[in-house]
Formats: structure tokens, sequence, C-alpha cells
């Protein structure tokens, strides 16, 4: 017989030690993350007493594919349009913490007596955080749904992104040994560009595609076709040179905006469940109790900074970033750990050969040992906080808990000169990436033309094709106004803003003529005019010229430009679909105060079966229905005599921290999957229908089997024939063999029951 792959035996090696511990770690109330990693160690190298993995290269490929998945589940719960909402407080947050980390790594470095790239390194590994330890935390300890939650997911994006950022610059120092400041702006400006075209490319086809095929989409492919598109992000993000996970948290993100969104997290979340197991066991079993005991002291100084200075850092980032001092203490206490991107930029600088190689085995020390604290730290944040409260000066506990102070982003909009100057460079620059991606795909079909058409035709054709494909959206950065009105009034207010106003408009024609002139020179070059046999120095005025004469008929043909009007409205559908089909959209004016959300409602909550005028939604939570999803019906607005049901999804609105107290009693959904209820006392019995029987030729109706014994008739056997399911007002026959489903002792009395005493029973039940 064939043998099995090693694959074969590494996973069912992996499954059913990770399923022995995580049962016993949910036995002892304990996160179950914990529980991979003793599975992981179990199983590992440098664990003597238990069968090891064999094919390690197949094991890291699927832990791979099992952070890939957890990224794309935290980007299904968390939209850039909700980073937008927390951008300020989590970029502040970020930003502080970065600092700070690096600072105090490079000076944790120098005194353990490391060589300076050594030091570098470690402030980078320590200022990175864990997103896929601190999300599966939060799954476990059902905290995902806390107001403190949505910062800190955000802040972990903002986190991996500086990641992306710090490993451009360690890459440089490696190399050169020196800091390149125009290759750190290259790559930020790299990175900005990806994510604007992968975010707008995305909103705009997703959407549209899932649309179109929405009514062809059952679990099975909805599954499938939601994990493709996932990959298919990764393999880009990697094609432009960034982590896989950023590729699929992009794609989660995209799709989070989508009427899909709650299916594909719903389909794809037991994925993540199995390959994020593998993925924490893999962790588990880089432990190595040798090292542990060669660096042991190390391992401990490290281990202490990180979480001393990591939760403060954190913790006064959010108070800088206006949070009251409790929620700045829940957040920042979830940050005690290092993550992914730590080992990544450890193995970075072992391939270079700029670090020791006793730097990494302690990192991966420090990250195993920070993981299994980071539940209890984030259970820590409340005591701690209420320890605080009672030892702090009064004076400084309500300066801390003022949540006005500190940088808040205000809720009114008023148009001036300066929104209006960044609305214009905000539009500049969106046009711009469009464009360029745009540019490259047209470029990309043109080499096709180029390759089978000769000169002078195939450079011609292939100018016309780049032109009219990329028109509406020169058309949209040149001449697209639509605060007319408004640009009036500013520039009668005084000469400044007038002179402003059209230095904004002439830069903005002369940027597409710029780019028309950069395609026609890309195309019509000098091997296209030499063919025609005009000059150098004469093609650069021909294309020139040809730029300026493309450009003013784009601006003449502003009426004309209905196509991109279309482009720009399906976009700005798919952007909000998903919540225009709420009830209503909550203003942006009160969004800091009044919020919708949907919960389903479970069969075990106090409010199952009840009226709405009956609960205590307005009296004890100050929310109100707005709305009531059963099945495929919406009831919008419901009366007070409305009855609400099991698994009814039920929106409401009101302040998220009422919304927050109301969920638990309203989702009661319980983690066990199996109940084991009491043994049933109902069987399936057969009685043999004796020629003295009273109940022959008695209607099934009339024979009181099952008024007067519980007794139902399933089947009754006549002439080795079955009548299943026998109709009320079939008749019994001698020699009739009755199958019955009845409960034992109500069976046991009819079977034994005389047929004298059965007759006066169907009398007196007649």
């Amino acid at each position: 017989m064939e043998s099995l792959p090693a694959l074969f035996q590494d996973l069912a090696l992996i499954l059913v030690t990770a399923g022995i511990t995580t049962v016993i770690f949910k036995w002892l109330k304990q996160p179950v993350v914990l529980g991979y990693i003793i599975a992981g160690f179990l199983i590992g190298p440098n664990f003597e007493w238990f069968p090891v993995i064999k094919d390690h290269t197949s094991v890291e490929t699927w832990s791979e594919i099992g952070m890939v998945f957890m990224l794309f589940g935290i980007g299904l719960e968390f939209s850039f349009k909700k980073l937008k909402k927390v951008g300020g407080t989590v970029g502040v947050t970020a930003l502080t913490e970065l600092v700070t980390m690096c600072v105090v790594g490079f000076l944790l470095g120098k005194m353990l007596g490391w060589s300076q790239m050594d030091c570098i390194f470690l402030g980078a590994m320590l200022s990175i955080s864990s997103t896929t330890i601190i999300a599966k935390a939060f799954d476990d300890m059902k905290l995902h749904r806390e107001k403190f939650s949505g910062n800190v997911i955000g802040e972990l994006v903002v986190e991996d992104l500086e990641a992306v950022l710090l490993m451009v610059i360690l890459s440089t120092l490696a190399v050169s040994k020196t800091f390149d400041g125009m290759q750190l702006v290259s790559s930020m400006l790299k990175l900005a560009f990806f994510l604007v075209v992968w975010f707008l490319g995305g909103i705009f086809l997703v959407p549209t595609v899932l649309r179109w095929a929405r009514k062809f989409m059952t679990e099975e492919t909805l599954t499938v076709f939601s994990v493709g598109l996932c990959f298919l992000m990764v393999v880009l993000a990697n094609l432009a040179g960034f982590s896989s996970a950023l590729g699929a948290f992009i794609m989660g993100s995209i799709l989070a905006e989508t009427l899909e969104a709650e299916a594909i997290h719903k389909v794809t979340t037991p994925i993540k469940n199995l390959f994020g197991a593998v993925f924490f066991v893999s962790v588990g079993m880089m432990v190595d109790p040798q090292i542990l005991v060669n660096y042991w002291w190390q391992i401990l100084v490290v281990t202490l900074v990180l979480l001393l200075f990591k939760p403060l850092s954190n913790v006064v980032g959010r108070l800088i970033a206006g949070l009251g001092l409790k929620q700045a203490m829940q957040g920042g206490f979830c940050f005690s750990q290092i993550g992914e991107f730590s080992f990544i930029i450890a193995s970075l600088g072992l391939s270079y050969g700029v670090i020791d190689e006793f730097l990494y085995p302690i990192i991966v020390s420090v990250s195993i040992i920070t993981t299994f604290i980071t539940p209890y730290a984030i259970k820590a944040a409340v005591p701690s906080y209420l320890w605080v409260t009672q030892h702090f000066p009064e004076g400084m506990l309500n300066r801390l808990e003022n949540n006005d102070s500190g940088i808040k982003v205000k809720s009114g909009k008023k148009v001036n000169m300066g929104s209006f100057m960044a609305r214009q460079l905000k539009n500049i620059v969106i046009y711009s990436a469009i464009i360029i991606a745009v540019v490259l795909i047209s470029f990309f079909i043109c080499t096709f033309i180029m390759k089978y058409v000769p000169r002078p035709w195939g450079p011609a054709i292939s100018t016309l094709v780049s032109m009219v494909l990329v028109s509406p959206f020169l058309w949209a950065m040149g001449f697209k106004h639509t605060l007319a009105h408004t640009t009036h009034k500013l520039m009668d207010v005084n000469r400044f803003n007038k002179g402003l106003i059209r230095f904004v408009f002439i830069l903005r024609f002369v940027l597409v003529a710029v780019a028309a002139y950069a395609i026609l020179q890309h195309f019509l070059n000098n091997l296209f005019w030499d063919k025609l046999n005009i000059g150098t120095p004469w093609y650069h005025f021909i294309n020139i010229g040809f730029a300026l004469v493309y450009t003013v008929l784009l601006r003449v043909m502003s009426p004309a430009m209905k196509f991109y009007k279309r482009i720009e409205e399906n976009f700005m559908d798919n952007l909000n679909k998903r919540q225009r089909v709420q009830v209503f959209e909550i203003p942006e004016i009160l969004q800091e105060n009044c919020h919708l959300q949907k919960m389903t409602l479970s069969p075990d909550s106090p409010y199952s079966g009840q009226f709405i005028k009956d609960t205590d939604f307005r009296d004890n939570y100050n929310v109100s229905v707005v709305s009531v999803e059963r099945g495929k019906q919406l009831y919008e607005l419901p009366k007070s005599d409305f009855q609400l049901f099991p698994f009814d999804k039920v929106t409401f609105v009101g302040h998220e921290d009422h919304l927050r107290l109301l969920l638990p009693r309203v989702e009661l959904f319980d983690d066990q999957l199996i109940h084991e209820h009491e043994e049933s006392e109902v069987d399936l019995y057969k009685v043999e229908v004796e020629p003295d029987s009273p109940i022959i030729d008695v209607a099934l109706m009339d024979s009181g089997l099952a008024d007067k014994y519980d007794a139902m008739v399933i089947a009754i056997e006549r002439d080795e024939h079955f009548i299943l399911n026998p109709s009320a007002r079939i008749t019994f026959k001698p020699a009739d063999l009755v199958w019955f489903v009845a409960q034992k002792d109500k069976a046991e009395k009819l079977m034994q029951m005389r047929a004298a005493d059965l007759k006066a029973d169907i009398q007196n039940y007649n």
C-alpha cells in the first residue's frame, strides 16, 4: 500500500494535540490560544517525550495561510471607513508607541552591551504588536464589540503599515549602513499609491461583480469566491513588494463594505479557525527550553521592559489623543506583546548578516512569553484602572478623564479656504493614483498591440487606446467641479483667495496636459517619428502640441463626460450600499452619540416572544427598535404591539455604551455546540390486533389511542404490507401489527390491558 505523505501525519498530530489542549484550556477557562502554543511546544523538535513534526516546510506554509485568514477576518470586521473615523486617535497613539519603543529598545540594547545594529533592530521589533494574537484574544474573551476594541484594531492596522516602512528603513540600513531618506519617501509613496488603487478599484469592481452574481451565490460558491479574492489580493500585494498579511487585510476591508460581508464572515470563520490553529501551533514549536536556559536573564529583562513601557506608551498616546483614562487603559493593556512582524524583522536582519544570531531566539522567546501574558494583561486593565482611581489625586483623575481634551475631530463642517484647498489636494492625489494605475493597465494591453501591429500603426493605435481608457479620469482631475457656488463665494472674499483658486484650476489643467504628454511620449517617441522622417528636436514640440489640444478638447467635452459620472455614482453606491440598506443613515454630526447596531435575538433571550411594549429597551437602555428582519421580510419602524421572535435580526438606535450593555441580553448564544439532554422515555412499540380486540373495525380517530394513551400510530403492517402514517379514518383489522410511539409506562399499560378493559376505555372515550 502506498504510504501517506508526511504532511498527513503532521496535520493529524497538530490538530489532535491542539484539540485536546484547547479542550483542557476551555475547561480551565483560559484562552485557547495558549492551548495552541502548548500543543506546538509538545509536538515541536525541542520536546523529546512526544511525537514530533516531520515536514516543517509544509507546516510553515500552512501557518502562513493561517496568518492570511486571520488578517482577512480582521479586515471583514474593520473597514477603511471605520479606520477613517478613528484615524486621528489611532494615528497619534501608534506614533507615540512607535517612537517610545524604538528609543527604549535602542537604549536597552546598549545597556546589554549589544552592537548598534542589534539595538536598532531590537527597538523596531519591540514597537510592533501582534494583530493575530490580540484578535484571537478578543474572540476568546468576547471583547470584539467593546468600545475600546475598535480603536485597538485600528491601531494594529496602522502598526502593520508602520512595520512595512520599518522593514524598508532597516533594509536600507543593512545594505548601506546609512539612512536613505529618499528611499523611505519613495516607499511611503509606493505604499500609499497601492492602498489607494486597491481600495478604489476593489470597491468599484468587487461589489459590482457580487451584485451580478448574487442570485447564483450559495454557501459553497460564496466561500470559494471570497477565499479566491483573498488570495488574489495576497498575490498582488506580494508582487508589489508587501506582505501577504497586508493583502489579506485589504481584501477583507473591501468585502466589509458589501452586503455579503456578514455571510462571508460566517462561511470563512471555520476556515480561519482551522488554519489559525496551525499558525499558533507553529509559534509554539519555536519554543526551545535550552535557549531559555542560556539567555534567561536577557529574555527576562527584555520581557519586563516590554511589559512596562509598551502598554504605558500606548496609554499615554491614547490620553494625548483625547480618550478617557478607562478606555485608554483598556486599550493600552492589550499591547503587551510583540508579533509576527517582529519575527520577519529579525529574519531580515539575519538574512543581511547585520544582527547576531542570538537575537532571533531571544525575540521568539519574548514573543511566546508575552503571548501567554496578553490575555491576563487585558483582564488586568479594569482592576488596574480601579486601583488608579483609588490612589491618584482627584484633580489629576479629573483631567485624565476629561474626554474633551486632546486631539478631537470637530463634527461640524464649515467650508473655508483651508478645507477647500484640502479637498482639492485630496482629489488630485486620488485621481493621480487612479490615472497611473489605468495607464499601467493600458500599457500592458498595448504591449500586445505593439507586438503584432508594425510601426507606425502599432504606436498610433496604442496611443488611441490609452487615451480613450484614461480620458474620463483625466477629465475628472482637470475639470470636474461640484462646488461652484462655494467657490464663487470664496473668490469674492478677497483677491488672495481668487488668485489661489485660479492657481489650483491652472495646476489641474497643467497636470492633465503633463499626463497626456507622458502617454504620447511613451508611444510616439523617436522610433515612431523617425519612421515618418521627422527629426528628434521636433517630435517633442509635436507631442506637446497634441497634449495641449487633447486637454482643451477634454475641457470642451465636459458635458459629454457622463461615462465618468456613472463610474463615480457606481463607486459611491458600492461604498455606501451596506449603510443604505439600514432604515436610515446616521449623519456625521450625530455619530459621536448615536449609533445603529443590528443584533440577532437568541431563543434564550428574555426578549424572545415579548411584545416591544413589554420590553425595557427604552426605560433601562434608552434605545429604540427601528427595524426587524425576519427571514426575507423587513419590518420598518415596528409598532409597540410588534412581537419579537427568536432569530429576528433587530436593528437598534442609541448611544454606543447603551447598545453595548444591551447586547449580552439580546445575543445569548451559548459557545457549547452540543447539549446533552435527559434520556427520552419515548420509544417505538408494536402490538398485534387480536381476533377478539375491541378496536377491530374501529377507526383510528375513534380508538382513543392518542387521547387516552398518548400513543401516535406511525405504521400498520397488514398482509405483509406497511401503511405508513395511516389516515385517521382507517379501521383496524384482525392480525394487524400496529407500530406506535409512546412513553414507556403508557405503552406497557396499553399492551398489558385486557380486551374488556380496553373496550371500556374506548366506550368511555366515545
